[in-house]
């Protein structure tokens, strides 16, 4: 299953090495990474492979939603076909 992350807040410091360590943490395999700074503001996509995670969908997604609260950004997890089927024009 592949899931799709969004990362969006104030820039600074350690954010993609703060996500992508717990994502490894979590055995969640990065596929793809998109990301952009525009006026100070920090923006990210990423496409991941939750076929090989040692936590549920669920508790991936809670983690991430703590870990923006710890690091003053906003960061969602979305399952890749709901995703798609919300940006369907």
């Amino acid at each position: 299953m592949k899931g799709i992350i969004t990362v969006i807040g104030k820039d600074k410091v350690g954010i993609i090495a703060k996500v992508c360590v717990f994502l490894s943490d979590y055995g969640v395999n990065i596929l793809d990474i998109s990301q952009t700074i525009v006026q100070g503001y920090f923006n990210m996509l990423m496409i991941v492979d939750m076929s090989a995670a040692e936590k549920t969908f669920e508790d991936v997604s809670v983690g991430l939603d703590k870990l923006g609260d710890e690091i003053g950004v906003k960061i969602k997890l979305q399952n890749e076909d709901i995703f798609n089927a919300m940006h369907r024009i």
